[in-house]
C-alpha cells in the first residue's frame, strides 16, 4: 500500500490573506498546505479520501492518472467542494467513478452538485455512482474498508481503516468502541489543528494523547492550521514515532 498526502491543511491554512505570521511567511514548502485529503493505492486500486476545493490542483501535482473511487468523511465544504473536477477522470477513463458516502453526505452532494444527479443531464457533467455506507465495513473492489465513526463536535464524521492504515480528520472525540477498530494499525493519521482548545478539533496535545493510547507504529498529524507553528518548530517537539504530515509526503506500508 502507498499513501500520498494530497493536502494537510484547513480552511484556516496557508497562505492566509493579510496574515504575516511565521507560518504564512515561511519559505518552507512543508508549511504551504492545501485542504486535507489523501490518495491511497492498494491492491491495484486508486482511492481518494475527500475532494476539497483544491482537488484539481492536488491531483495534478500528484500526477494521479487513474481513480477508482472517492470516499467522503463528511459534508463540510473543505472536504467535498472539488467533486466537480472528477469529470476529468470520466473523460480520460471513459467510465463513472464510484463515490462512497453516508446518506447525510449524499444529501449534501445532491444539493451542492444537483446537476450531477439530474434525470436529464447536461452533456459533460461529472458521472458518479453513489454507494451508501454507514459504520459497517464495506468493500471497494477487493479491498475492505472499515469506517470509524468519530465526532466533530456534534457532527458524526467517518474515518477509514484500510489494512494497517487508519485516517481520521475533523475529530475531537473517538468513542471507545470505535478505538477498538484502530488498535493494531501500523500508521495512524490524526487531525491536530492548533495548540489552543477548539470546539471541534483535537489540539496538538489532545492528538498526542490519543496517539499514545492507540499506540500505532507511526502517527502523522494532518488538518493543520497556521496557528500550530512551522513544520520545523513543531517537528522538534514531537516524540519518536510521531510526525507532522506535509503535502506530497508519500509513505509505504
Amino acid at each position: 500500500m502507498q499513501v500520498t498526502f494530497l493536502g494537510t491543511g484547513t480552511s484556516q491554512g496557508v497562505p492566509v490573506i493579510g496574515c504575516s505570521c511565521e507560518v504564512c511567511a515561511s519559505a518552507d514548502p512543508r508549511d504551504n498546505r492545501l485542504r486535507s485529503s489523501v490518495w491511497v493505492q492498494v491492491d491495484g486500486l486508486s482511492l481518494v479520501i475527500d475532494t476539497g476545493p483544491d482537488f484539481r490542483q492536488q491531483m495534478l501535482q500528484a500526477k494521479v492518472k487513474n481513480l477508482d473511487a472517492v470516499l467522503f468523511t463528511h459534508e463540510h465544504k473543505d472536504h467535498l467542494a472539488g467533486l466537480d473536477d472528477i469529470r476529468a477522470y470520466n473523460f480520460i477513463l471513459r467510465r463513472s467513478i464510484d463515490v462512497y458516502a453516508t446518506p447525510r453526505v449524499q444529501e449534501a452532494l445532491k444539493r451542492d452538485f444537483h446537476y450531477i444527479f439530474a434525470e436529464d443531464k447536461y452533456p459533460g457533467v461529472p458521472d458518479v455512482d453513489l454507494h451508501t455506507i454507514g459504520n459497517a465495513a464495506f468493500e471497494v473492489g477487493n479491498v475492505q474498508v472499515q469506517p470509524i465513526e468519530v465526532l466533530h463536535y456534534r457532527l458524526p464524521v467517518l474515518g477509514f481503516r484500510i489494512g494497517d492504515f487508519t485516517y481520521i480528520t475533523d475529530a475531537n472525540y473517538i468513542p471507545d468502541e470505535e478505538k477498538e477498530k484502530i488498535y493494531g494499525s501500523k500508521v495512524l493519521v490524526l487531525n491536530a489543528l492548533r495548540r489552543q482548545k477548539h470546539i471541534s478539533h483535537f489540539t496538538l496535545e489532545e492528538a498526542l494523547e490519543v496517539a499514545r493510547e492507540l499506540n500505532p507504529e507511526t502517527t502523522y498529524f494532518t488538518h493543520i492550521s497556521h496557528q500550530l507553528g512551522t513544520h520545523e518548530q513543531v517537528a522538534r517537539e514531537l516524540p519518536s514515532g510521531v510526525g507532522l504530515a506535509y503535502d506530497g509526503l508519500t509513505i509505504s506500508l
